[in-house]
């Protein structure tokens, strides 16, 4: 056995993954008759079976509306509405429940801070910092408040590997400074940022933090706790589960002092004409019909990876992700971009004389799916001057094989460019 068949065998037997790829029925499928190669995993992971069949089981044994009825069909989905706000609490190691509140995803449950706490608390003057890094989702939202009560921007730079400078950072505090909001995983370059660090930084000025843990839920343990964030948001679809469904959490304290950012219905205690009383939190936030299946399920993607193990997954992705790098390393005319020390499972490249869009067009004729374009991180994309990248981006189902693949793909790319 060669040294590489080797190095495959050990680390793909840390989770057996060709018995987890079972799981996964996309996996079976062919595009343009070859194996479907998914590597668009920080777009949107795919959902193994067990999850599917807890979506099933809602819509054909428990759908109804909650919080509302006494009827057996709706306290049958309120117990598992709220079942599935106890794990996500579980998972982040959150103090309580009502911490928790159930958004559409990771740009909800920003919004939903960004107007919530920044429209009550943010005036002319003030100061929101953010970070190079950050997925357009948390830039636009805070650029929307500041325009509106009078604030500003204050961003924190990267070096060159695409690390973020953090005795820069300590520079941006002053006593306009109010808010803090960062990605903990660059959806672009798969950057980690230091955010235990930086959020005790922020707490030494008396500032809180939201952390956008859209990429790093399904690559990292997180602990908010040990963190010590204020808030942090994730989304469902990118953790196995639907699309539709997100989590916020936040300290009780400071959910307790925010406006609502939506009204209606099952976010109050009473309403007249003249007054609206409002719900405890979480409902305070949750306003409407929620998507209570999609809740459920989530819940159920929950598990399944909790059972999997998030310190297993990490370590199995960082060995795949050391793979795939010192392969596109040693191809001649691909630059990587984005090579910080610590990275979760994600790996964006430029192909000397190829378009992005023209390598992903050509990678899917062999079946490899990844991500080419702006990310969603345009000024990423500024500070490394480059118009796009091609991003492939990983998960505990894919690989070392599938990572032959793509260098093998690419190879054929670039042959046709020569």
């Amino acid at each position: 056995m060669s040294a590489r068949s080797q190095r495959a065998t050990s680390l793909e037997a840390v989770l057996d993954t060709a018995r987890l790829r079972r799981d996964f029925p996309i996996l079976d499928l062919k595009v343009n008759g070859k194996p479907l190669i998914f590597m668009d995993n920080a777009a949107s992971s795919q959902m193994p079976r067990q999850v599917m069949e807890r979506w099933v089981k809602y819509r054909s044994e428990q759908h109804a509306n909650i919080h509302r009825a006494v009827h057996y069909l709706s306290e049958t989905a309120t117990a598992e509405y709220e079942a599935a706000r106890r794990k996500v609490q579980v998972f982040l190691n959150a103090p309580e429940d009502r911490e928790i509140v159930f958004t559409s995803g990771t740009t909800d449950g920003i919004n939903l801070v960004a107007h919530g706490y920044g429209r009550r608390f943010f005036g002319p003057g003030d100061e929101i910092i953010l970070t190079t890094l950050e997925h357009h989702s948390n830039i636009v939202p805070w650029q929307m408040v500041a325009a509106e009560k009078g604030a500003t921007l204050r961003v924190v730079p990267v070096n060159d590997r695409g690390e973020l400078l953090v005795d820069e950072y300590r520079k941006l505090f002053n006593a306009h400074t109010k808010f803090v909001a960062m990605t903990h995983v660059s959806n672009a370059l798969g950057t980690i940022a230091p955010v235990k660090e930086m959020i005790a930084i922020a707490h030494e000025h008396g500032v809180p933090v939201l952390v956008d843990g859209a990429q790093a839920v399904p690559h990292l343990k997180v602990d908010v706790r040990e963190l010590d964030c204020d808030f942090y948001v994730f989304s469902g679809h990118k953790l196995c589960g639907p699309t539709g469904i997100g989590a916020l959490y936040g300290k009780a304290a400071l959910l307790e002092k925010m406006q609502p950012f939506k009204g209606g219905g099952d976010m109050i205690l009473s309403v007249t004409f003249e007054k609206t009383t409002y719900a405890p939190i979480p409902a305070k936030f949750e306003a409407g019909t929620p998507p209570i299946g999609e809740a459920i399920t989530l819940g159920a993607a929950i598990d399944y990876l909790s059972a999997i193990g998030l310190e297993r997954i990490a370590a199995y992705e960082t060995d795949l992700l050391d793979y795939a790098t010192d392969q596109l390393h040693r191809m001649p005319g691909v630059r990587l971009i984005g090579t910080a020390e610590k990275k979760a499972a994600v790996l964006s490249f430029a192909l000397d004389g190829v378009h992005p869009h023209d390598v992903g067009s050509l990678l899917n004729d062999d079946g490899v799916a990844i991500r080419t374009g702006h990310h969603c991180a345009q000024p990423v994309m500024q500070r490394f001057k480059v118009p796009a990248t091609s991003r492939a981006s990983f998960a505990f189902y894919n690989t070392m094989a599938e990572v032959d693949a793509l260098v093998a793909s690419l190879g054929r790319v670039q042959k046709l460019f020569a």
